[in-house]
């Protein structure tokens, strides 16, 4: 399966990702808390895939995924956040996003979007 990189500034839902990835399979290979800090970890541990919040600390989201996409051109990012605006929607899938999951998280729906982001 897949190893993740799960970056969300609330413990709560990084532990809750994290339980519904291992029990689907994957391995979560690292964590982050804030933009830069999920940039770092993506060129340290070059993740098969990364679930990506929009409001964290210093860098959001969006920022983040920017910044790995422009050095990291094929990283397959899900955007996961409390936000279903439908310009954040639009500027995180330019920015590279592949899908945009909107919390509280449905596990069904963030499993089939990985399966299919792993193809």
């Amino acid at each position: 399966m897949a190893r993740i990189l799960i970056a969300d500034d609330s413990v709560v839902v990084r532990e809750y990702l994290k339980v519904i990835l291992e029990r689907a399979g994957h391995q979560v290979i690292a964590e982050a808390t804030r933009g830069t800090e999920a940039f770092q970890k993506y060129i340290a541990y070059q993740p098969d895939l990364v679930t990506m919040d929009i409001n964290m600390p210093d860098m959001n989201g969006i920022e983040a995924v920017k910044k790995i996409m422009s050095r990291f051109p094929d990283a397959k990012i899900i955007m996961v956040s409390t936000h279903g605006l439908r310009p954040l929607v639009f500027e995180a899938v330019k920015a590279g996003a592949i899908h945009y999951i909107i919390k509280p998280i449905n596990e069904e729906k963030l499993l089939v979007a990985i399966e299919n982001a792993l193809i």
